[in-house]
């Protein structure tokens, strides 16, 4: 008996992971596979299986339904391995807030209506279209820190003054906006990094925005973000960039900017709108939406490799450095 019990420890596999900061360790039959250990987690931490993605070296970054499920656990158990994923618990918090969120802006809505309508027509037509064109859902990641606030950010550009005029004009509804995992698309290589701030599925289906800065400590500018979802809004029309694209863009950055009351509709010379920074290598065809999962996915998905958390904080820190050398030249030099 004695003999049996040690071949039976010879043929586990021991697999450590870390979530949350917090080191689990986990024993496998030695023919066990990613499966079985998406199942293990769902047992042990109470996070559906549709909310895990396995950040593994290598191997990228791997989710429900998994390209292979039948990858076996001793191929990567000797890897550094990260969980991310929240539970049904976080899920249901995550959504209770967006209703409460919705509900508060509302009643604020409601009471502005109320302070001038002694003052102002009522606009029933105007109402009807913004809430006809408009994002339907609005979505953060649950497992990204302070997704509330990813939330009041995209309910920010929801209610854009700017964005609520321009898809009015074009008549866009957009079921989904969400928010991006900067991780997830960030890519670097002996070139340097690149980074996709905007995506558009399947022509106004889905848009990600790009709302963190890289090591997640923090929001990128309201109106960078805001001239990417231009940039997101025209691919509801033309899914490359050729000329008939950039001429909506550019027509849609405008009726924004115009629209913008709190910026007096107003822009200095000829300058672009926030150009330059944009990238999303076009609109995007296929690919389903992850309920729960925080991000989309197609049978073509780029998988770039991961970088580590002190890597992108190193990075960004560099990015602020040259952005600070570049303000204190800029200071130095007279308006044109």
């Amino acid at each position: 008996m004695a003999t049996d019990t040690n071949d039976l420890e010879q043929d586990l596999v021991t697999l450590n992971l870390t979530y949350k900061g917090t080191p689990h360790t986990y024993s496998f039959s030695s023919n066990a596979t990613i499966s079985d250990l998406a199942e293990e987690v769902v047992s042990d931490l109470s996070i559906p299986a549709t909310n895990q993605k396995f950040m593994i070296p290598k191997l990228g970054t791997l989710k429900t339904p998994f390209k292979d499920p039948d990858l076996p656990i001793f191929s990567f158990a000797d890897k550094k391995i990260t969980l991310l994923g929240s539970t049904t618990k976080e899920a249901n918090a995550i959504g209770a807030a967006a209703h409460e969120a919705s509900r508060n802006v509302q009643v604020a809505a409601t009471r502005r209506v109320q302070k001038v309508k002694a003052y102002k027509t009522h606009d029933w037509k105007r109402e009807q279209e913004e809430n006809l064109y408009t994002f339907t859902t609005l979505r953060p990641l649950p497992y990204l820190p302070n997704p509330q606030k990813s939330l009041e950010f995209l309910q920010r550009l929801k209610d854009d003054a700017g964005i609520k005029a321009s898809m009015r004009t074009h008549k866009f509804t957009v079921p989904l906006l969400t928010e991006m995992n900067p991780i997830e698309h960030t890519q670097s290589n002996h070139e340097g990094t690149s980074r996709t701030l905007g995506l558009n599925r399947n022509r106004g289906e889905a848009i990600e925005l790009r709302l963190r800065t890289d090591a997640y400590d923090g929001y990128r500018d309201y109106k960078t973000i805001r001239n990417t979802l231009c940039h997101e809004l025209a691919h509801n029309v033309h899914g490359t960039h050729d000329r008939q694209f950039w001429d909506l863009c550019k027509q849609i950055e405008k009726e924004v900017e115009g629209s913008d009351w709190k910026s007096s509709g107003r822009r200095l010379g000829n300058e672009e709108y926030y150009g330059g920074e944009v990238d999303d290598h076009g609109g995007w065809d296929g690919g389903e939406f992850m309920l729960g999962g925080g991000g989309v996915s197609s049978g073509a998905e780029r998988e770039s490799e991961s970088l580590s958390r002190s890597e992108i904080m190193a990075k960004a820190a560099e990015a602020r450095k040259t952005k600070e050398q570049e303000s204190s030249q800029g200071d130095g030099s007279s308006d044109a």
